[in-house]
């Protein structure tokens, strides 16, 4: 699909029902949605798109701030004709769902955040705790060196973070290989480390809306595995300045891919938010 500034590639179940977006986060596409799509779809509209820079969407040299990928899928839902949406984010693609909670206000009626603190929050309280999780974050910022590393090593260097940020790893297993494929395209690791590289901008962003006293007005709900990148931490205090009528749980026996591991009790908790 062509929006005005991107060539965007999404999977769409079809239908006059409700539109639901679902936002995949770094290092995947929207193939993680897979398994939770069936079971949403019986309710909603379910569109996944591969988001800015990822799968077989456009590859541009710009436009990596989260403002201007939360303009994207305001495009893509404008395109697909609706007023309003339900937006579920995981990892990277729920850094995009804040940002739209905050620019399109009234086009969200229910959005929920998977196993992510918000930017503003790492970057001003995180600790030494912080950055040995999200040692990543800092390296893929940095110019070059990471494709100059990475690139002859693209499976390896993905399937370490498949391995130890999941606990249930044989669920993550049979997509690995056309997660390794996407991101050997051409472009596909610079545009997922631009995605990074945008941090500056997306703190300024976060910080004038947040020094500003904006926050998020509808529930939001959050959950986050056991063994996530948020073990540890009081996720639901860590949000509650940011989004104060956020809820939600810790989702059990399960690391970072929440929609991959434990599917079957994720799509149950979606659908008793996003039916309310």
């Amino acid at each position: 699909m062509q929006l005005p500034n991107l060539k965007m590639n999404y999977s769409d179940t079809g239908g006059n029902r409700p539109l639901l977006v679902l936002l995949h986060g770094w290092p995947q596409t929207s193939q993680c949605w897979q398994k939770v799509t069936p079971a949403l779809a019986t309710n909603f509209r379910v569109v996944a798109p591969d988001l800015r820079g990822y799968g077989l969407s456009d590859k541009p040299l710009g436009g990596y701030d989260k403002r201007t990928m939360a303009r994207d899928i305001r495009d893509l839902i404008d395109h697909l004709g609706y007023d309003t949406a339900r937006i579920v984010g995981h990892d990277r693609g729920a850094r995009v769902a804040h940002r739209f909670a905050l620019d399109y206000a009234k086009r969200l009626s229910h959005l929920t955040l998977l196993d992510i603190a918000p930017t503003l929050h790492t970057f001003r309280e995180g600790r030494t705790a912080t950055a040995r999780g999200y040692w990543h974050w800092l390296f893929h910022m940095k110019e070059d060196l990471p494709e100059l590393l990475v690139a002859p090593q693209i499976d390896g260097y993905l399937r370490f973070f498949f391995e130890r940020w999941a606990v249930q790893r044989a669920a993550l297993e049979p997509a690995i290989p056309d997660y390794v494929a996407a991101f050997s395209r051409p472009g596909a690791l610079r545009a997922g480390f631009d995605d990074y590289r945008a941090t500056d901008i997306d703190l300024a962003h976060d910080a004038d809306d947040f020094d500003e006293g904006k926050t998020i007005s509808i529930p939001v709900q959050i959950l986050w595995g056991e063994h996530g990148l948020l073990a540890g931490l009081d996720v639901l205090q860590t949000w509650k300045p940011f989004a104060p009528d956020a809820f939600g749980e810790r989702v059990d026996n399960c690391g970072h891919f929440i929609p991959e591991e434990q599917s079957e009790v994720l799509s149950e908790k979606l659908l008793q938010y996003l039916q309310s």
